[in-house]
């Protein structure tokens, strides 16, 4: 049970610059009274302000500060549950908003939005919309539970049979199949992408093959042109090197014609050398006929004698020339065989090296191919690498696939989970036992009430009323006061089931001017005693105009308004 204890306020709406302090629990009873603007409304704004950081009546909360001190709006409220002590104290200029424990101050670190939440679902259990609905029941800012749309409704009456835990297990079931949902298509986007991984690597690991086979046979008819060509170049090679051998068979036969060429022309040179220096001599006895030396004539028949003798060392001469010349023409062509026979050695030498190259380079290719026909063989029968990629993706797919079942069973689980969740499921089934209670318990309070009618909640919280004459009506066709006789049995009808369930118990009801608006004949005698029978352990704060109801009342407050300030009226 929360048990409020006080509340104090200052600088707050038309309080000044002191603690106005209310007991809450001091007396079964009181009366809070004052002229219109005078502050005792200020009690409810104070109230919601410091549980929930909102005023209770339609303004804003800059407006909660005093318009003539204008900061240190400070609102104190403490309370019990359960023999432990509480205390919120919330400020606007500067902003204040500290919650203690048994004196000690909780979630120092925490932001506002995080105390918040803690206070009302830790602490309070109840949120603002429930909280007015079984401690306040206003008049012109107030919504009653009957103008509530359905959703709101069903809020309040979740918050009282203590069943929004459901609505948060569904909403973490929520998350939880979108977090299971996403999950599953991410997986199911790898599980393609891994399957298309293992045929494209099996596509590559076949194309390897294929292509190397195929490259293993190119190269061997390589190998085999190879073969055939260094076949072919060798048997060239010994076709010139026996060519080689029978040109030299045949030039050694001429080998010794250049030297004796060289020979017969120097012979030939040097006979020819002396015909000359005949021809010179014969033409000097020819042309002579005295001694040039010593003028004396030369006898001709000595002279005559020397010519002859000189003419026939000429011919001699000339023959030895000729037959000379003839020696050496035949030599030379001799000597031009040998040549011929050289060069063609030369040439077929040449040719013969320009085979062997061939030879040497055709080895290194077939050798080259041999080698590369080992290294594809090899790839061929240890593609490790690809194959431990292969399985690599197979085993990633089937990681992938049992991850994927496990989520997919889960998803299931999760849905049926939250099926049992929704408000159509375990709610629904605990609303509908509460359903008739609620509905009694109405029934009763307006009976109490003499207002005869009978009310009915259904599982939509739409309500149907109906007359004893069997007319039926709606919630809107009444008056004011047949309108607050509803929302007074609504409201304890709710403490009721609070209590009934444990959920949310309290001692404070604050009623704002309900007997300033019409009852319809029903005494306000008659209605405090329906309350105060009804809610034997509260504290009850009626607010009124009406000053003639002091009598009435264990207790009474009276607002004044003084230099523009609000205050108890002492």
């Amino acid at each position: 049970m929360i048990v409020f204890k006080s509340i104090k306020y200052k600088n707050f709406l038309s309080s000044g610059n002191y603690f106005t302090e209310i007991s809450l629990n001091s007396h079964k009873d009181t009366l809070i009274v004052g002229n219109n603007g005078s502050g005792k409304s200020t009690l409810l704004d104070a109230l919601t302000f410091s549980l929930f950081g909102k005023p209770f009546r339609r303004i804003t909360k800059s407006q909660l500060i005093n318009s003539i001190n204008e900061k240190d709006a400070r609102v104190e409220i403490d309370f019990s549950i359960s023999n432990v002590d509480y205390q919120v104290i919330r400020g606007i200029k500067p902003n204040v908003f500290e919650i203690y424990k048994n004196g000690k101050k909780l979630n120092e670190d925490s932001s506002a939005n995080d105390q918040q939440k803690y206070l009302e679902g830790q602490v309070l259990k109840l949120n603002y919309k429930s909280f007015t609905q079984i401690v306040i029941l206003g008049s012109a800012s107030f919504v009653p539970f009957m103008q509530l749309s359905s959703p709101h409704r069903r809020e309040v009456i979740e918050d009282l049979l203590d069943i929004k835990v459901f609505s948060s297990m569904s909403d973490i079931l929520k998350e939880k199949l979108k977090v299971c949902r996403d999950r599953i298509k991410v997986l199911e986007l790898k599980k393609e992408s891994v399957a298309d991984k293992i045929v494209m690597q099996k596509r590559f690991i076949k194309q390897v093959e294929e292509e190397g086979e195929n490259d293993i046979t190119k190269k061997r008819q390589k190998i085999v042109g190879c073969d055939e060509k260094f076949t072919d170049y060798q048997e060239r090679v010994e076709k010139l090197i026996t060519g080689v051998s029978e040109k030299e068979t045949a030039m050694a036969e001429y080998l010794t014609s250049g030297d004796t060429v060289k020979k017969l022309e120097r012979f030939r040179d040097k006979v020819n050398f002396k015909r000359q220096d005949a021809c010179g001599e014969l033409g000097f006895w020819t042309n002579h006929t005295v001694c040039p030396k010593c003028t004396q004539s030369i006898e001709e028949s000595f002279r005559l004698d020397k010519i002859g003798k000189l003419k026939e060392d000429i011919d001699k001469y000339r023959s030895n020339v000729l037959e000379l010349e003839e020696a050496v023409n035949a030599e030379e062509q001799r000597y031009a065989k040998f040549l011929g026979f050289q060069n063609e050695i030369t040439t077929i030498n040449n040719e013969i090296s320009q085979h062997n190259i061939h030879l040497s380079t055709t080895t290194k290719l077939k050798k080259d191919l041999e080698k590369e026909i080992q290294d594809i063989t090899d790839k061929l029968e240890n593609q490790t690498v690809e194959n431990d990629k292969l399985d690599e993706y197979k085993d990633r797919l089937k990681d992938i696939l049992s991850e994927l079942t496990e989520l997919k069973d889960n998803h299931e689980y999760l849905d049926q989970s939250k099926a049992l969740m929704n408000d159509d499921g375990v709610k629904k089934s605990i609303i509908r036992k509460y359903l008739p209670l609620i509905n009694c318990q109405v029934n009763d309070y307006l009976q109490r009430m003499d207002f005869y009618i009978n009310f009915t909640l259904d599982e939509e919280f739409g309500e149907s009323i109906q007359t004893p004459m069997h007319e039926r009506f709606s919630y809107a066709s009444f008056s004011e006061g047949e309108k607050m006789r509803i929302d007074l049995a609504l409201l304890f009808t709710w403490r009721d089931i609070a209590r009934l369930k444990n959920s949310v118990v309290t001692n404070l009801l604050i009623m704002d001017e309900v007997f300033d608006s019409s009852l319809d004949g029903f005494g306000t005698d008659e209605f405090l005693k329906i309350v105060r029978f009804v809610l034997e352990d509260a504290n009850v704060f009626i607010i009124s105009h009406k000053n003639e109801l002091y009598d009435k009342f264990h207790y009474s407050l009276e607002f004044e308004k003084v230099k523009g300030f609000s205050r108890l009226k002492h």
